[in-house]
């Protein structure tokens, strides 16, 4: 092949063809190619394979320790379970990375090292990830609050999905995802350490006998931790809560189990009207009172005012 000559660039087009041609066609090259890129997938599959491992037996271990007879705490082992999760996973991902760059001729340990020094500088600037890192370890340090837990953060209530180093999620029964930097966690609210309370208030009219009202409570109240096992207490009658014109508002409370107050109101509201409307008590509802006068009343009325 004639050697053409680019008269502007002075570039050898046919040298290139032939340093191209070469190149394509070394054998040796595409064998090598081949066998990175195969040892690429091995690598890639086997950090897959070790990641989902790893996690099956830590989720494995966490459920029997959960089941053991040291009765250990059920959501701190949730929440260091996904912890441990998610270090396993960010470590052999890291290390099938710095192989896999290792193939390619890269100089790993220099990587490494300059990565430690643009981490330190990083660092100083980076402040906000630091105290997010320092508040997350301390938050499951002391176990303020756990995976499962129903929490209020700020404006936000849900139940705790996730609790990273750095972020936790919070999901509301709605569905919404509420996402916070550790950092910004300054005032929780946990509702899922201690027992709840469930209140519910009872509308009788005014003409109903209160004390037998009371009686008929307190025999509904006796019956009801053998129909609710969420309820750990008996039920207590406290009184009269208030007086209206039309109305008399008594308040029962109920010790239940945490976050169980809320069904066990609906459920006693249910069955407390049944029981009631059973043994004959009114429940108050609004009424009209007609007046009627008649003519002579009205024409007396109109001469008295004359």
């Amino acid at each position: 092949m004639e050697e053409i000559l680019d008269n502007e660039t002075g570039i050898s087009w046919s040298s290139l063809y032939n340093e191209a041609k070469q190149v394509l066609t070394n054998e040796e090259m595409w064998v090598n190619f081949g066998w990175i890129f195969v040892k690429v997938i091995l690598i890639s599959l086997a950090a897959y394979i070790i990641v989902i491992v790893s996690r099956a037996l830590i989720r494995k271990t966490f459920s029997v320790r959960i089941r053991g007879p040291l009765k250990y705490n059920e959501r701190r082992q949730q929440t260091l379970s996904k912890l441990l999760e998610n270090v396993v996973s960010y470590v052999v991902y890291f290390i099938a990375i710095i192989a896999i760059l290792s193939m390619f001729n890269i100089n790993v340990t220099g990587l490494i090292a300059g990565a430690g020094v643009l981490g330190l500088a990083v660092g100083f600037g980076a402040q906000n990830l630091v105290r997010d890192v320092i508040t997350g370890f301390f938050i499951i340090f002391e176990d303020q609050f756990s995976v499962g837990d129903y929490v209020r953060i700020g404006q936000a209530e849900g139940t705790v999905e996730e609790i990273g180093l750095r972020t936790t999620k919070v999901k509301a029964w709605t569905g919404e995802l509420f996402i916070f930097p550790n950092g910004l966690v300054t005032e929780v609210v946990n509702f899922s350490i201690h027992n709840s309370i469930a209140v519910v208030d009872i509308n009788i009219s005014n003409e109903s006998d209160i004390a037998k009202v009371e009686s008929l409570i307190m025999e509904f109240l006796e019956t009801l931790q053998d129909r609710y096992e969420q309820i750990i207490k008996p039920a207590e009658l406290l009184g009269v809560q208030n007086l209206t014109t039309t109305e008399v508002v008594m308040r029962v409370t109920a010790e239940t189990l945490p976050m169980q107050h809320f069904a066990i109101a609906r459920s006693m509201r249910r069955d407390l009207k049944e029981f009631l409307d059973s043994r004959g008590v009114e429940i108050p509802y609004p009424r009209m009172v007609m007046v009627q006068r008649s003519p002579e009343a009205s024409n007396s009325s109109a001469i008295a005012k004359k």
